[in-house]
């Protein structure tokens, strides 16, 4: 017989019943067909016992019909949503648990977690948020109070001077807004007349005067200070602006170690496990002191995430790996080198990038004490002009 409608969903038993040569257990077959209740799936088993499966509601009216026939039953299985039902039932408290965790999932995705303003350079940050925090967007708010984001829009971009056009934009749960900042044409900064003088003792090597009279020529030896191009044009005073260049000389001392230490892994490492949620971190292994003396620690974040959101917490892994110095020892040709290069970097970014070093001369050259001393000049044609105002009297 095939098992009856609904039955897994109303619930049934397998059972085997058992009789005395089989004879009650034919007895019992004969008063359950003469009852009508339903059975399925009978099988025979080798010691003369019978499998069969009946309702649950059923199995409550056989108690009378075994004592009558002299059988035996045991269920065997259960099958069906009550038994289901049951099994929860008993697990109450972990369900609650589980339905709380998603409802704490469900709250903290329904949340702003984290603001962020891209773009602005001239608008301070703290006035974006400010303005963003009048309409509704600031940490902690419910993600479904907040407008549309083109109304959001528009309301920035009304509220905030200097912009042309102000985005937002939610990926989770971070608000992004987005500042295009106006272009506003720059004030002409009023300058005082001036002259142009030279910084240091130089020979020119090149001289344009865009504004004001030059008052030296290519290959003269001008003094610190001297005015190379004057603010005094046709008896007025003007700003002067131009460019010159001139050969400059410098003078290095130089002191460089031949053994120097650098910083290495040694291979060791130790792990770090953590729960985190926002700025809070609960570790869960990796307990025990760490023994290295010099370590360098590598921090990975892994956060939980559903569908294309990235929630605030997660697993985070601090890897803690040990290193140690290692001396490194070098010739005095390359120290001799390394020290020069360094110099020249150093005139480079003091000077410009458009100084040129034309030639370079060790005046002298010692090592001692593990270290080599040098004492280098260089010749250097680099910008050799600056400002001076020109300081009018009262009567002028």
């Amino acid at each position: 017989m095939k098992s009856p409608a609904l039955s897994r969903l109303r619930g049934f038993v397998t059972v085997v019943v058992r009789g005395k040569q089989g004879k009650h257990v034919e007895a019992l077959i004969n008063e359950l067909a003469r009852q009508n209740i339903e059975v399925w799936e009978l099988r025979p088993l080798p010691n003369g016992d019978l499998e069969l499966n009946i309702k649950i509601a059923d199995f409550l009216s056989l108690r009378p019909l075994l004592k009558g026939t002299g059988c035996r039953v045991r269920v065997k299985r259960r099958y069906g949503m009550p038994f289901v039902f049951a099994r929860l039932w008993r697990r109450k408290w972990f369900l609650l648990g589980f339905a709380m965790f998603i409802s704490l999932i469900f709250c903290l995705t329904s949340l702003v977690w984290t603001v962020e303003v891209k773009g602005n350079v001239k608008i301070v940050t703290e006035d974006v948020l400010n303005v963003a925090r009048e309409e509704g967007i600031y940490p902690f708010q419910w993600v479904f109070r907040l407008k549309e984001q083109d109304k959001l829009s528009a309301e920035l971009t009304r509220k905030l001077p200097g912009t042309s056009w102000v985005g937002v934009s939610r990926t989770g749960t971070v608000i992004t807004i987005q500042v295009v900042e106006a272009n506003v044409p720059k004030e002409k900064e009023l300058v005082n007349p001036r002259h142009l003088v030279s910084n240091s003792d130089a020979v020119v090597t090149h001289i344009y005067a865009e504004k004001g009279m030059p008052q030296v020529r290519k290959n003269d030896r001008v003094k610190k200070g001297q005015v190379l191009i004057s603010g005094l044009q046709a008896g007025q005073s003007v700003v002067s602006k131009g460019e010159v260049k001139g050969v400059v000389w410098h003078e290095y001392n130089i002191e460089v170690p031949l053994v120097h230490k650098q910083k290495v892994y040694t291979g060791e490492t130790r792990k770090r496990g953590f729960l985190y949620f926002g700025k809070t971190a609960i570790q869960l292994s990796g307990y025990g002191k760490i023994e290295y003396e010099q370590t360098q620690t590598l921090t990975e974040l892994d956060p939980l995430t559903w569908r294309n959101l990235k929630l605030p917490l997660g697993w985070m892994t601090e890897k803690v790996f040990e290193t140690t110095e290692i001396e490194l020892k070098r010739t005095a040709d390359k120290a001799k080198d390394e020290g020069i290069m360094r110099a020249q970097r150093d005139l480079l970014a003091k000077y410009g990038t458009d100084t040129v070093i034309l030639e370079q001369k060790i005046l002298h050259e010692k090592s001692d004490n593990g270290k080599v001393y040098m004492k280098v000049l260089f010749e250097v044609e680099q910008n050799i002009a600056e400002e001076l105002p020109i300081v009018q009297s009262q009567g002028e």
